[in-house]
């Protein structure tokens, strides 16, 4: 003879809303997070050259934000590097996340000499595309 078990307890099978929550939590904050250190990047005080023939990027994301002051300084951000040290991170940076692409926010003073020294570079270090930054000029304005 088969005897057939009851089932002593009918609970409810609930859904876990607390991890969910937590992860919402953690991705909000590690989102608000990473778009503060990307404006970082851009804070610092450039003057971008004009050009009457630039083009404003569809998407700066995934891009390496690398800035020479007027003097022929570079910077990552706010940290201002050595040609030694610049082209390790750029190596680096490839190495560990490729492709390495490059937003160049060079100062209207800056020495030709130095944004050729960067190219070359970041050439040897494998970048495929970089970007420069510019202020777009009006026709018809000097």
């Amino acid at each position: 003879m088969i005897r057939l078990r009851k089932r002593a307890n009918d609970d409810e099978v609930s859904f876990q809303m607390t991890p969910m929550i937590d992860m919402t939590f953690l991705l909000l904050i590690f989102f608000m997070v990473t778009t503060r250190m990307t404006d970082e990047s851009r804070k610092r005080e450039i003057r971008l050259p004009s050009a009457m023939s630039s083009v404003v990027p569809k998407d700066l994301k995934n891009r390496d934000t690398i800035n020479i002051d007027g003097q022929g300084v570079y910077y990552i951000g706010d940290q201002r590097q050595s040609k030694k040290q610049m082209a390790a991170y750029l190596k680096k940076r490839f190495e560990n996340f490729p492709p390495l692409r490059i937003y160049l926010r060079a100062d209207q003073d800056t020495p030709a000499v130095k944004i050729r020294e960067f190219m070359q570079m970041a050439t040897e270090a494998g970048a495929l595309d970089v970007i420069f930054g510019t202020y777009r000029k009006e026709a018809g304005k000097g």
